[in-house]
């Protein structure tokens, strides 16, 4: 099992691809969308930088999901799954020795792009306990979903589109992009069935009104319950994944 992870997070360190989509372009985009934004002068540069920082650390999250993809089909390709299969390794190992890595992975993501923020736009951060704890639960959801994803789909191309639609989608309807307060009434109900809305939001309540963890109790358990409901539709489409798999 942790000799998955170690191979697993050496492989993953050294894609190239995984640090840009994971650090430099969310640093480009909230770097140019505090410059715009923060010259508006009916919203303060608190509201600003509280709203874009965190809102695209959480977009960012998600894209995570494509590497999860890539991992699993080609395990699946190869015949990896299936040699596995035939070790005493059980399918819990299996899952925790993929999945460790790229939990690590997208906290080290919040860990920066928040440093950034601190750094170079004062960000606030508020209860560091609470904000430990729903960066926790923004990395468990992403996470669980990357591994429903990951052993559902048949194709990588189909696993990056349909993680491009949830990532983008997810940040539009949920209100990482423009504040769900300007948006229609039916965008702001159905914005409230996405983890997106719930970790901004919870993000927000800590960072700008000091929040603690009795304060975001709700957004946690969302978040938490949201991932174990990924995790457990990867654990029940494993079989059809085996069977798909090259031996």
């Amino acid at each position: 099992m942790w000799a998955i992870a170690r191979t697993e997070l050496k492989k993953t360190i050294q894609d190239k691809g995984l640090w840009f989509w994971t650090f430099v372009l969310p640093v480009v985009f909230i770097v140019a969308f505090v410059a715009i934004f923060s010259g508006d002068e009916s919203t303060s540069y608190k509201e600003v930088v509280t709203q874009i920082i965190p809102g695209y650390t959480i977009m960012f999250a998600f894209f995570i999901m494509i590497s999860m993809v890539i991992v699993f089909v080609k395990d699946r390709e190869r015949g990896m799954v299936s040699r596995i299969a035939s070790t005493p390794i059980s399918i819990y190992q299996y899952f925790f020795g993929k999945w460790v890595p790229f939990i690590i992975i997208v906290l080290i993501q919040i860990t920066v792009l928040f440093g950034f923020g601190v750094i170079i736009y004062d960000l606030p951060l508020g209860d560091p306990f609470a904000l430990i704890l729903l960066s926790l639960a923004l990395a468990f959801i992403v996470t669980g979903w990357g591994m429903a994803m990951a052993v559902i789909v048949k194709t990588e191309n189909m696993g990056i589109a349909l993680t491009q639609i949830l990532a983008l989608g997810g940040a539009l309807l949920g209100g990482l992009w423009m504040p769900v307060e300007f948006m229609p009434d039916i965008v702001r109900t159905l914005s409230q069935a996405l983890p997106q809305y719930w970790a901004l939001q919870g993000y927000k309540e800590i960072i700008l009104s000091d929040g603690n963890v009795t304060d975001v109790w709700f957004h946690l358990l969302f978040l938490i319950f949201a991932g174990i409901a990924g995790m457990v539709l990867a654990l029940l489409s494993y079989p059809r994944f085996l069977r798909q798999s090259r031996s």
